[in-house]
Order: C-alpha cells, then sequence, then structure tokens
C-alpha cells in the first residue's frame, strides 16, 4: 500500500469527536438528532445518564431535513431528548485478518466466544467499490462439499453462488454444517443471523464442531439484535470473506438466512420511511439483495468466494418475493423436500427440483451422462409413485420404472449420506459412473428379454 493510501485510510478513520448533536425526538427504532453532520454509515454514541450504560451506541440510516436518523445497535431505553450525540467513525469500515479464524464475533466484530480481541486486523470499507464484470474469474473448478448428491448431481464451482430453499424443520442447518465441515475451501465464513440462542449455541458446539470451527469464522447476530446488527452482521461476514479472497484463499461463505437479512432491512426500511410495496417489502430490499449476491464470486489470478445462501420459504411455497428475487441472481438452487425429510431421508434435497447452473461445464461427458441416466430414472419414479403406492402399476409397462423400482435401495444409497459421513470428490464421480454400468446393464438385459423369440408351439 502507497504512502498516500495509507494516509486516505487513517483520514477515513479519523475519530470526529468533534461533531456532535443533540436528540430531538425517538421515532419506533430511530432517533432524530440535529445539528449532527455526518455522512450515512457513521457511528454514533448517545451519551445517555438513563442507560444502564451510560451511552448507546448506533448508525446513521438517513436524513429527515436538517436531522439525522440514527437507528440504535442497543435498546433504546434511557434515551432523553437533548441527550449528546457524538460522532465515533466517519466511514463504514471494519477491522478483518487472520486472527478472526476459529472465532465467533457480532456484526461489528466483537468477540462473543469470551476470548480476547482479536489482533493484527487491518482496515476494510463495509461496503467496497463494485467488482468489475471483466474481472471477475469463470467457474471452471468443482469445490467439493463432501455429500454425495451435491457433488455427483448438482456440482458446485469455485466461486459459484447457491440457494438452499427450505422451510423450517428439514435438515438446513446440519446440511450447512456438513458442508462447513467437509467442503475442501481452505477457510469457511458463516453468517447466522436471525437465528435463536439457542440454536447458535447447537450449531457451533454440535452441527459444525470443533474441527469445522478451527478453520471458520462465525459471525452472529440472533434474532432479538437490532435489525441494523442483523444486516451489518452479513456485509461484516462479507468483508471478512473477501479478505480472504485476496489472499489468494478459496472462501465457502455461509448466509443463514437470506431471508432474515430481507426482514431485518425491510424493518430499516419503514423505520426511515420507506413505503411498502411487493408483499410489504420496501424497494431497498431488492436493492441490497443482488448487491450482497454480486460480491461473491473468483477473480482473476486470485482467491474465491463460492456462497451458500439459505432462503427460508413460508409453507415450503417456492413464490415467496424473497426466493424469487434471490432465484434471479443465484446460480443454481437446492430444494429440501419436506416429503423427504418426513420419511428421515437426510439430507432431504429433491434431486429433480434442485440445479446447479455450473454443474454441466464442471463434469466430463462420461459423468453427465451418468447424471442424465439417474435423473431419468428419478423422473420416471415420481411420475409413477402414486400407480405403484396402491398396487395399481403394471411391470414391464414402462422400462425405466421397471429398472427404478429394481435399483432403489442403491439409488436411496446414492442420495442419502449421514451428516457426519464425508464423501471424497472423485469417490463420488466413480460411483456415480458405476451407477451409470449398471443401468445400461439392466436395459440390455431387459431388451433382450423383451426380443427373445416367444417359447410354444404355432398352430
Amino acid at each position: 500500500m502507497s504512502f498516500f493510501a495509507t494516509a486516505l485510510e487513517t483520514i477515513r478513520d479519523v475519530q470526529p469527536r468533534l461533531i456532535t448533536g443533540r436528540v430531538r425526538s425517538l421515532r419506533g427504532l430511530t432517533v432524530l438528532v440535529d445539528q449532527l453532520r455526518i455522512p450515512i454509515g457513521s457511528i454514533v454514541r448517545i451519551e445517555s445518564a438513563g442507560h444502564q450504560t451510560n451511552s448507546v451506541r448506533g448508525e446513521v440510516v438517513g436524513f429527515d431535513g436538517d436531522a439525522s436518523i440514527v437507528m440504535l445497535y442497543d435498546d433504546a431505553s434511557g434515551v432523553a431528548p437533548g441527550d449528546a450525540c457524538v460522532g465515533e467513525h466517519n466511514s463504514a469500515t471494519v477491522q478483518v485478518g487472520g486472527s478472526l479464524l476459529g472465532r465467533v464475533v457480532d456484526g461489528l466484530g466483537r468477540p462473543l466466544d469470551g476470548r480476547e480481541v482479536p489482533s493484527a486486523m487491518s482496515s476494510r470499507p463495509l461496503h467496497p467499490s463494485r467488482l468489475s464484470p471483466l474481472n471477475r474469474e469463470s467457474i471452471t473448478q468443482p469445490i467439493a462439499t463432501g455429500i454425495r448428491v451435491i457433488d455427483g448431481l448438482h456440482t458446485i464451482g469455485r466461486g459459484q453462488r447457491l440457494g438452499v430453499f427450505s422451510g423450517p424443520g428439514v435438515g438446513k442447518s446440519t446440511l450447512i454444517g456438513s458442508i462447513a465441515r467437509n467442503t475442501s475451501a481452505e477457510v469457511n465464513v458463516i453468517a447466522l443471523v436471525g437465528e435463536r440462542g439457542r440454536e447458535v449455541v447447537d450449531f457451533i458446539n454440535d452441527t459444525l464442531g470443533p474441527e469445522g470451527l478451527a478453520r471458520s469464522v462465525v459471525v452472529v447476530a440472533t434474532g432479538d439484535e437490532s435489525p441494523l446488527l442483523r444486516v451489518r452482521a452479513c456485509y461484516y461476514a462479507m468483508c471478512v470473506a473477501e479478505h480472504f479472497r485476496d489472499q489468494g484463499m478459496d472462501v465457502m461463505l455461509t448466509l443463514d438466512s437470506l431471508t432474515r437479512f430481507a426482514h431485518a432491512q425491510r424493518q430499516i426500511g419503514l423505520a426511515v420511511g420507506e413505503q411498502p410495496a411487493t408483499k410489504g417489502f420496501t424497494p431497498s430490499v431488492f436493492a441490497m439483495l443482488p448487491r450482497i449476491l454480486e460480491r461473491a464470486g473468483g477473480i482473476q489470478g486470485g482467491g474465491s468466494i463460492t456462497g451458500i445462501y439459505t432462503v427460508l420459504v413460508e409453507g415450503d411455497e417456492l413464490t415467496d418475493p424473497v426466493a424469487d428475487a434471490a432465484k434471479g441472481v443465484l446460480d443454481g438452487h437446492l430444494i429440501l423436500s419436506r416429503k423427504l425429510a418426513q420419511v428421515g431421508h437426510y439430507p432431504a434435497i429433491d434431486p429433480l427440483l434442485s440445479i446447479s447452473r455450473a454443474s454441466d461445464r464442471l463434469a466430463d461427458e462420461h459423468v453427465r451422462a451418468a447424471r442424465q441416466s439417474l435423473r431419468l430414472l428419478l423422473s420416471a419414479l415420481d411420475e409413477a409413485e402414486e400407480l405403484v403406492s396402491i398396487g395399481a402399476y403394471v411391470p414391464g409397462s414402462n422400462q425405466d420404472v421397471d429398472i427404478a423400482l429394481a435399483l432403489k435401495g442403491e439409488l436411496n444409497g446414492f442420495l442419502r449420506q449421514p451428516p457426519e459421513e464425508r464423501y471424497e470428490f472423485p469417490r463420488t464421480c466413480r460411483l456415480l459412473l458405476e451407477m451409470h454400468g449398471l443401468i445400461d446393464a439392466m436395459k440390455q438385459q431387459l431388451s433382450s428379454a423383451s426380443s427373445a423369440p416367444a417359447s410354444g408351439v404355432s398352430l
């Protein structure tokens, strides 16, 4: 970094302690502050004698005439008219570094694991300049997840962005925990946004485990925190991932969940006066979704960020506005099926509804043919399921259904996998090719049987 770049960064981080204002009023989640002339994104501190800590921090999120609109990170109880509001940081910058590995922090980078504050950190803008499309790396290399159904049928590429769409209680957290433990990426960055506190503890201790945490950075903003902190946690996790990417590393970024990020941004938008649009979501929600999703990807000659974004769907319907908007930006999606989860089929990934737009370019012609043959059998079995369940299917009426019924155990064995099991990528490809060979052999056997002349005496 040049001398002038260093000096400019220092100036941006100067704490403007002489810039102060006075609290005028409190409107729902926001505080109106007079004479506070600092830009949007600046962090402020309200010095309140009535607050239990004597001060409460917040962020400038908008303006109303001469007044600044400040949303608080903490509870507003104790804040009174006339309280001093002091600017702390002029620009939205965060501290990131390699010492964050193995740590659990909040949206401001403060440790939540009871350990010391991470050291050897560098400053980074929370909202950096957009990456030029011409500087992006094409998706040409697979990145392993250790899960057969993903690596085999819906291969993820280095720098790809994939959505995991599911209702509650179908194994979403277990799936992303397995990916974090087993991925071939060098670093995991996991943002847990809007989760219950108990779920966070269970995910870190049980689902992720010590092995997964050792090469991960976990950013947490629970559902009872300020919507501003929930949104900031997503952007902070993105900054951490970009830091490791710029070091030449392959990063697996997991945002759980994109829906709760959208809900938090909706709360912020409504608080600053935005008008609700589609199903109550404000326009800023749909402006920010592509902005945060587009920050993932690979850069030419450098590292990559592979993004896994969970999307909660109400009533297992995929027509939710957030789901629709995300599908238009993402490079594929995994659909978790409640029907599969109810019969103990995990991971509950629907192989027919799920798609990875980069999977074909990441495999050779033999693997592509094997995938197609498996999908054909699964589709035939799905279409004939009702007839089979009531005993109305007549064997021999459909060759694909006959083969699928004969190989149902092998198909389920490929699609199911215990969460603690890791399957190496080459081994998954070999198993896929073996199943393809078995399917071809059965097709030839059935064709030979059907073409053989019937025995008997002709009159």
